[in-house]
């Protein structure tokens, strides 16, 4: 027993009492979060990552090309993936930016999608979606392109746009906006010439993917099920798309020869 300003309690009841209290819970089983700190996160890693290229390539100017010594290196190149192994450009590339425009595009399109998202999935789910979301993008242009380079986060953001469009409907809400945006963002993808179509169709059939097994999954009846075994199915869900992913990759020498 401890004294309490209306008495006593017992603490071991208390710790009882708390224990069968069951934490809230987001509508798609995410921890209710007090800062988006994943998206944060993001914007930061990004925003250093261009700071260093413009030091590196001594400016502005060399961004995303070849004369830029970290897209040389770490940039999405199918080719140096596929000769050389170099598995980590499937990821590192999503780092990198070509300018100013593309940094202040996918950094504003992070900003106002990310924390939502973060909201509604939780920290890990989030942090899941974004992550695999860019190395779909990258697969993609891995299989289609692989002797194209690119840079840029913009795979990662389609696969949010694809996701905030499931969850949307999801919650029955009114998404003929975001509707409005992809559809913009695609025409441009198709019409602007020098943007990698792969990385953004990858990117969002990704999202919508994971958007529809994290939405959706469990099924009705399991929708009051606990929270491990919700996080077990949408880890499920994750691995088995990363399973798929990793075929791709295996069978993309193959698909280059072709």
């Amino acid at each position: 027993m401890r004294e309490d300003s209306v008495g006593f309690q017992c603490v071991e009841c208390v710790a009882e009492g708390n224990r069968s209290v069951r934490e809230a819970r987001t509508v798609f089983g995410g921890r209710i979060i007090a800062k988006p700190y994943v998206t944060w996160a993001l914007l930061g890693l990004i925003g250093a990552v261009f700071a260093a290229q413009v030091v590196s390539s001594g400016g502005l100017v060399r961004l995303g090309t070849t004369a830029d010594p970290l897209v040389y290196e770490f940039g999405m190149w199918g080719g140096a993936v596929l000769a050389w192994h170099q598995w980590y450009r499937l990821l590192t590339g999503v780092f990198l930016h070509g300018g100013l425009m593309h940094l202040a595009f996918n950094g504003f399109a992070l900003y106002v999608l990310g924390p939502q998202l973060e909201r509604w999935l939780g920290h890990l789910r989030y942090a899941a979606l974004w992550g695999v979301s860019a190395l779909g993008g990258s697969v993609l242009g891995l299989l289609v392109q692989p002797t194209v380079m690119s840079v840029g986060a913009s795979g990662a953001i389609f696969g949010l746009f694809g996701a905030v469009f499931v969850f949307g409907k999801r919650l029955r809400l009114d998404t003929r906006f975001i509707l409005g945006l992809l559809v913009a963002n695609l025409l441009i993808t198709f019409l602007v010439p020098g943007i990698s179509w792969t990385a953004h169709i990858g990117g969002l059939v990704s999202g919508l993917l994971l958007g529809l097994g994290y939405a959706y999954l469990p099924p009705k009846a399991g929708r009051e099920s606990k929270p491990w075994q919700r996080a077990l199915w949408h880890g499920g869900v994750t691995v088995a798309y990363l399973v798929l992913l990793g075929v791709a990759i295996a069978v993309a020498p193959i698909a280059s020869l072709g």
